[in-house]
């Protein structure tokens, strides 16, 4: 199944890249993601050689993988490479979780199990990272790229992970909202839109091509 065509000069025009070999599986995600985006922001590459290339190009605000479409490539190698340019949402069986458990941590990561009715969840966890995107692009635009290699490492463990652990606190609080005062909640929400475009920031400094080394690559 090849790619719904776009400009490869229109660098942000790209927002969701499927890694998907079930045409039918390719067909009804598609037709959940034009619930928040144009199609014409949706790549399909056939290839993951091709993958790799158009998100190089693009620089998409997430990508849909499903794990079978890598046909036999290392999992852990091609998702850091993939991360190294946008979030990844991972449809996989449950045995790989642990496989892709240091990538979730960083926050590079969804992992979504490949059994039941799993499109509604991969869908949400999509339009969410779309989202986040949007909102971190409009607040800083492209990551520079004068600053220095070493960096990068500083702002995936010394700010993202701590980052993350407030952005997961939050939203577990949010989950109840119905117990707390309105305007509790509208606090709750704030930290969570704050932490959203901080940590999208984070992550597009940290994989700017200043960065050289992918952290859990020189683990």
């Amino acid at each position: 199944m090849d790619a719904v065509a776009t400009p490869a000069a229109v660098r942000w025009q790209v927002q969701v890249v499927f890694g998907i070999g079930d045409a039918r599986l390719a067909k009804r995600l598609a037709d959940e993601v034009g619930r928040f985006t144009s199609l014409d922001a949706l790549a399909c590459p056939a290839t993951m050689e091709k993958l790799r290339d158009t998100v190089t190009r693009t620089s998409p605000g997430a990508i849909m993988l499903d794990d079978m479409f890598l046909g036999g490539a290392p999992l852990l190698d091609s998702l850091c490479r993939l991360t190294e340019s946008a979030p990844v949402i991972l449809l996989a069986p449950a045995a790989r979780q642990a496989q892709a458990a240091g990538l979730v941590a960083e926050g590079d990561l969804e992992f979504v199990v490949r059994v039941g009715d799993f499109v509604p969840l991969a869908v949400s966890l999509l339009e969410r990272r779309v989202r986040w995107a949007e909102r971190a692009k409009s607040a800083c635009g492209q990551p520079r790229a004068e600053l220095p290699g070493n960096i990068a490492e500083i702002f995936r463990h010394e700010i993202n992970n701590p980052l993350t652990g407030i952005l997961g606190n939050a939203e577990l609080l949010l989950a109840h909202r119905d117990r707390m005062h309105a305007t509790d909640t509208q606090r709750l929400e704030t930290v969570v839109s704050l932490a959203v475009r901080l940590r999208e920031t984070v992550r597009r400094l940290s994989n700017s091509p200043w960065n050289g080394v992918h952290p859990l690559k020189s683990a």
